[in-house]
Parts: C-alpha cells; structure tokens; sequence
C-alpha cells in the first residue's frame, strides 16, 4: 500500500481522487471522458493525467523492470552464454548515467553486442529480438563505455 502512496506524493488530494476514480472507470471496461470528472473537481487536467498515467504504469509493471532483465531476456531469445550476459551487465552498471531516458530494449542489445566483441550476425538477431534497428544498436554502443 505504502509503493502507491509513493507514486503519489507531492499531489493534491483532490488530483489523486479524480485520477483514481478516471482509472478504475476505465479498468472496469466502462470508459468516462476525463472532462466528466473534472467537472466536479477544481483538479488540474494535466495533473490528473499525470497521477493516472503513474497508477496506470504501477498496475502494468507491478514493479519497475530493471534494464538487467532486459538483457536477460535479449539473451534467452538469441541464445546468448552466461558470460557474455554477466559482461553486458556490466558494462551497462558502468554507464548508467549514459542510459537514462533511453530505450532499454536498445540498451541492452547494445550491451550485449559490445560484451560479445561485436560477434558476426549477432547485430541484426539482437535488433530481431529487441524490435529495434541494427542502427539505433549501433548508436547506443557508440554512447557506451566499455
């Protein structure tokens, strides 16, 4: 309970009850215009969106997925060794500031091309796999320090 008073913290009681109220219309399949619901609340629309956007996320996730599994699962879906996953790890603890904001997908695909010497024919299973380009790879790996 406590994970979702964090989400929401900084916020007005009144931007978080007409958040909430918005996205439980919407998860019981019976949508309302969000006008529908400011309308009976002084809460700024923008606010709003932003509270909902947040438990919307929350309830999707159930937690925050970190850029390590990613690369796990890049690496289950093209067969990848242990190894090469321990050093694409790595290499992405060390970049950490360079990442942020970034598509993880493309992150991890980046690593773990860099953590296996830029092996032939990986690049374009690795963007496969990722649902990415070769090239957005290929820049993230230019971005990354390894």
């Amino acid at each position: 309970m406590k994970k979702f008073f964090d989400l929401v913290a900084g916020f007005p009681p009144e931007v978080v009850a007409v958040a909430v109220l918005w996205t439980a219309a919407k998860a019981t399949s019976a949508p309302r215009p969000l006008e529908d619901f400011l309308r009976c609340s002084k809460a700024d629309e923008s606010r709003v969106r932003r509270v909902a956007w947040r438990l919307k996320e929350e309830a999707r996730l159930g937690r925050k997925l970190s850029v390590e599994d990613y690369v796990k699962t890049l690496a289950a879906r093209v067969n990848l060794p242990a190894a090469v996953v321990k050093a694409a790890v790595e290499i992405l603890k060390r970049n950490r500031r360079v990442l942020a904001g970034k598509n993880p997908w493309v992150s991890a695909a980046a690593a773990l091309w860099l953590a296996s010497f830029k092996m032939l024919g990986l690049l374009k299973a690795l963007a496969e796999a990722a649902g990415t380009t070769t090239a957005s790879i290929r820049n993230a790996a230019k971005r990354l320090r390894v």
